[in-house]
């Protein structure tokens, strides 16, 4: 989530930047989870794009849902982009394009993130009904072009606009079309870290199948099952990927820094202002060599700001993010928790995928990182297709939340939550490759009744 950081504690060494990420660990009894997820604002007449400004816009959608829930705003340069619960610890942003995001409180179980997202998305109803906006719940937006979306008034994305077409040419389009879900997991020590980092890199593929719903572009089917996720091939390769020196003998906190370090840096928040170092290295700033900065060394804010910037598959902050999946419709939502959570909260569930991802090269976790967007379940690693696999992981992930044992007051636990993960393997298709046949059949070759099937 984009929410900036402040801290001015100047950083003194690189021990200081190791040490930030350490203090993520924390013993197994306080583990959470948080669960963040974009949706794409629509009017509910002619689904069409809604403007930041007026009085049917974003800016009117986030002053009532602060009258609603009393949550501080979050302002930039006069203008409100958030709202913080202060003492719940969840927050309300907004992406590039308008993608309103939830950035749920860190909960003790899947039932909660449930609860939570139910009360959610009842509140941003109650609040965006009468000013005819909907919200959609796919990976991508099927029908606008790019140049039709609105620029939300956030100064990093200003900054990030310029940049990105210098780095790749689809990263304007992951800005400003496309919608995830995330999950974030803790850990318990540094070796625990790697191996959660390592299975959930090579398991990515799986939830980006999965969760695969972005078939449409523009109105048409565009090729893949996850275009989504397709974006993130092209664009910014420093920053993005499946990071095969995670694998390497030397993993830990400190090879993470020096990865982060020479990450090229987007800006410098100083006050209200950001000042514009697209391009440069958080390292040579680290030394006080930042041209727009002489001299000066960076915050701890600067630093956690910086690491919100990387974009892998999977990411290292305080805790562990998984990036694989696209945003879904609401009924799918708790299931990717849920996933994770059994996979990588279960010592047993968490090995035994160990097991699995194991024999695989580099190679090989790449090629299948590079076809899921287009083949889906039918990608291949080795001599099997990743159908099989997720299958594997489904066993494994509902195995380990039955031994986790939180149940729900109707004694239901928490592999309650994948029974729609469950209905896609039993079906053998992606949701994208449900939603190509009812393009191609009852949709009649149109991308509009999307709109009323996948909004929240």
């Amino acid at each position: 989530m984009a929410r900036d950081q402040i801290d001015m504690t100047p950083l003194q060494s690189r021990d200081d930047l190791v040490a930030w990420l350490e203090a993520g660990c924390k013993p197994a009894a306080e583990f959470r989870i948080g669960t963040e997820h974009e949706k794409t604002p629509f009017t509910l007449d002619g689904h069409r794009p809604v403007p930041y400004a007026g009085g049917r816009g974003i800016e009117a959608l986030l002053r009532g849902m602060e009258d609603l829930l009393g949550w501080e705003p979050i302002m930039e340069q006069g203008n409100i982009i958030g709202l913080l619960d202060v003492t719940g610890g969840g927050a309300i942003s907004l992406e590039p394009g308008g993608q309103f995001e939830l950035s749920g409180a860190p909960v003790e179980t899947v039932h909660q993130t449930a609860g939570e997202l139910m009360a959610h998305l009842a509140q941003v109803r109650e609040v965006a009904t009468p000013l005819g906006i909907g919200f959609l719940g796919l990976g991508m937006t099927p029908s606008w072009s790019r140049g039709e979306i609105p620029k939300m008034p956030k100064g990093r994305y200003q900054i990030m606009t310029s940049y990105m077409p210098k780095v790749g040419s689809l990263g304007l389009d992951m800005m400003y079309r496309t919608c995830t879900v995330q999950t974030n997991l803790d850990f318990s020590s540094e070796a625990d870290m790697v191996k959660k980092l390592r299975v959930s890199l090579a398991l990515q593929p799986v939830a980006t199948a999965l969760f695969a719903n972005s078939p449409f572009t523009e109105g048409k089917p565009n090729g893949f099952l996850s275009f989504r996720s397709e974006i993130w091939r092209d664009t910014d390769a420093d920053r993005s990927g499946m990071l095969p020196w995670a694998f390497e003998d030397g993993m830990g906190f400190e090879r993470w820094v020096d990865y982060a370090l020479d990450v090229p840096m987007y800006f410098i928040k100083r006050g209200d202002s950001y000042i514009d170092v697209a391009g440069d290295s958080f390292r040579a700033f680290f030394e006080g060599r930042n041209e727009k900065l002489p001299g000066e060394r960076p915050t701890l804010s600067d630093w956690a700001n910086h690491l919100s910037t990387i974009f892998p598959e999977v990411r290292l902050k305080r805790y562990l993010e998984m990036r694989g999946a696209d945003g879904a419709p609401w009924g799918r939502l708790p299931g990717l928790s849920a996933f994770w959570v059994g996979l990588l909260y279960d010592d047993d569930s968490l090995s035994a995928a160990w097991d699995l991802v194991r024999p695989w090269s580099a190679a090989q976790r790449q090629q299948l990182r590079d076809e899921v967007p287009r083949l889906g379940f039918k990608a291949r690693i080795g001599d099997r297709y990743l159908f099989e696999i997720a299958k594997e992981c489904l066993v494994l992930a509902h195995a380990g939340l039955r031994r986790r044992g939180q149940v729900d007051q109707t004694g239901r636990d928490e592999s309650r939550y994948l029974e729609p993960l469950d209905q896609i393997i039993a079906a053998g298709r992606t949701p994208a490759e449900e939603m190509l046949l009812k393009y191609h059949g009852a949709w009649g070759g149109s991308v509009d009744p999307a709109y009323e099937e996948f909004a929240f």
